[in-house]
């Protein structure tokens, strides 16, 4: 694994596999935390994605994501209806140096801790007003 002055950083992925843009290593004054995410770090964030069982730890857990490495996460209900959780769209901000693996393995963990606690999912689509827009039409 390669290694920078202050941290230990993720290993290159295959070339032509990935997006994850190593150019941040060479760019001076380039915001490098992204790539502290190594791919143990990811499986344990993964991890620990999927033991989410309370819509405040999920929040705190965006926050988190979003301090310490940068990472924007969404949450979106559709705007039609949410049926099941794939009524969700679950994304990562674009960002220099985030690895594809990354931009699908999150959301995904995010996706199965939402199917594993579906009061989750109600708190989100509470938190954006779920009956807002049906009072208006009344």
């Amino acid at each position: 694994m390669l290694q920078t002055d202050e941290f230990p950083i993720r290993t290159a992925c295959p070339p032509g596999a990935c997006v994850c843009e190593r150019a941040l290593l060479d760019a001076p004054g380039a915001d490098r935390t992204i790539l502290k995410l190594t791919q143990q770090e990811e499986k344990t964030l993964v991890a620990r994605l999927e033991t989410i069982s309370t819509y405040a730890e999920l929040l705190g857990m965006e926050r988190k994501l979003q301090e310490r490495l940068g990472i924007a996460l969404s949450i979106i209900a559709s705007a039609n209806e949410v049926r099941t959780m794939r009524g969700f769209t679950i994304e990562l901000a674009a960002f220099p140096g985030l690895c594809r693996k990354t931009r699908q393995s999150i959301p995904a963990a995010v996706r199965r801790c939402l199917e594993q606690h579906p009061e989750i999912a109600f708190a989100i689509l509470n938190a954006n007003d779920l009956f807002g827009m049906a009072s208006d039409q009344r």
